[in-house]
């Protein structure tokens, strides 16, 4: 394992690379967008922007799923946890997310029953344990996260455990990249693809976007030279004037994907218009579990009033995640907003490009 670390962080080859970029770089700017939240930690973490010609411009997206999940979402799981019947269960980061009034935190603080989970399956413990609450796991994530998703919801059928729910607020990747390039807000020259989210999917989810944005799409791993190398496919793409979808991690993605976890995902879930967090409705970008599961979906079966849904004032996470504006144009970054009290989404997550900025910031 350390092969697989050691061997794609000496310093030798990156800058070996690095050079290589300079060398073929344009005159005028080129921007890159890396999607995910793992690369803009790696990013800056290694000091990749340092290693860059000031003509290559590094935009970080919308690839935290904590980030992008709405605040009508977080407020609807706030109003499921006021429920005397319901247990909330999630993943850690999610509970620190400020909603339009309160963070499920502060709810727990107040005493209502709210678990932090490892893992999918944890929730589904809970709810064998406690047969007569409501046991609702938040589902949110991008299509690295669904499978196991999917699987906990498989197996609540199979050991009939009729108690356990999902608030489903999964996301899929190429419609928001689609929507990114529609958009006027930013010129993007080029993706860094998410390369967990690619390791289920493939490569075939890239080749309509190439086709119709004409956009180089390249698939990157998370160690430093990873990085720059997929930054150097896509510049090359960029200076020949063509455009096509790439696979910098081959020792982890391949052009088929997880087969397995693909065909659990379309046994269950199905394609559905999502919100997302600045960003707005996305048609078709989410995943809702399908008719047969849908006694799953604990909003079939609880109505809710949910309360007028604001946004922190001030809070410019939105324009963050569309790569129009960086941490450093927000009024409230790192004096208002800061890890230990985040007033937006983007500075909860160590994915978060705030909290990546924060952290890195000197």
């Amino acid at each position: 394992m350390i092969k697989y670390i050691d061997d794609f962080r000496q310093e030798i080859p990156a800058k070996k690379i690095a050079k290589r970029i300079n060398e073929i770089a344009p005159n005028h700017r080129i921007q890159i967008m890396e999607v995910c939240g793992g690369h803009t930690n790696a990013i800056f973490r290694f000091g990749i922007r340092g290693l860059l010609p000031e003509s290559i411009k590094l935009l970080s997206g919308p690839g935290c799923p904590v980030c992008v999940t709405p605040n009508r979402t977080i407020d609807t799981a706030i109003e499921l946890s006021n429920r005397d019947d319901v247990i909330i269960t999630t993943f850690g980061d999610m509970i620190r997310v400020p909603g339009s009034y309160t963070s499920l935190l502060a709810q727990r603080a107040k005493g209502r029953d709210i678990r932090i989970c490892l893992s999918p399956m944890d929730a589904l413990a809970i709810a064998k344990e406690n047969p007569l609450k409501k046991v609702v796991f938040i589902g949110v994530g991008f299509e690295t996260t669904a499978p196991c998703i999917a699987v906990s919801v498989q197996t609540a059928r199979l050991q009939n455990i009729s108690n356990y729910f999902l608030l489903c607020a999964l996301k899929t990747m190429p419609h928001a990249l689609a929507a990114l390039l529609e958009s006027d807000d930013v010129r993007i020259d080029g993706f860094i693809c998410p390369g967990h989210v690619s390791a289920i999917t493939g490569l075939s989810m890239y080749e309509s976007l190439v086709q119709k944005y004409n956009i180089p799409c390249v698939v990157a791993g998370f160690e430093p030279t990873d990085i720059l190398s997929t930054i150097e496919l896509i510049v090359r793409q960029i200076v020949q004037h063509r455009a096509a979808v790439e696979n910098q991690y081959t020792r982890v993605v391949k052009y088929e994907g997880n087969t397995k976890a693909r065909e659990i995902l379309e046994s269950l879930f199905v394609p559905c218009d999502s919100s997302w967090r600045g960003i707005g409705t996305i048609p078709q970008s989410g995943y809702g579990l399908s008719e047969s599961y849908r006694e799953f979906d604990i909003l079939s079966h609880i109505d809710l009033d949910i309360p007028e849904v604001k946004e922190t004032p001030g809070c410019i996470c939105g324009n963050i995640m569309r790569g129009k504006h960086t941490p450093l144009d927000c009024k409230l970054f790192a004096k208002v907003c800061t890890p230990e009290d985040p007033q937006g989404a983007c500075m909860v997550s160590a994915e978060g490009t705030c909290a990546a900025y924060y952290k890195y910031r000197d």
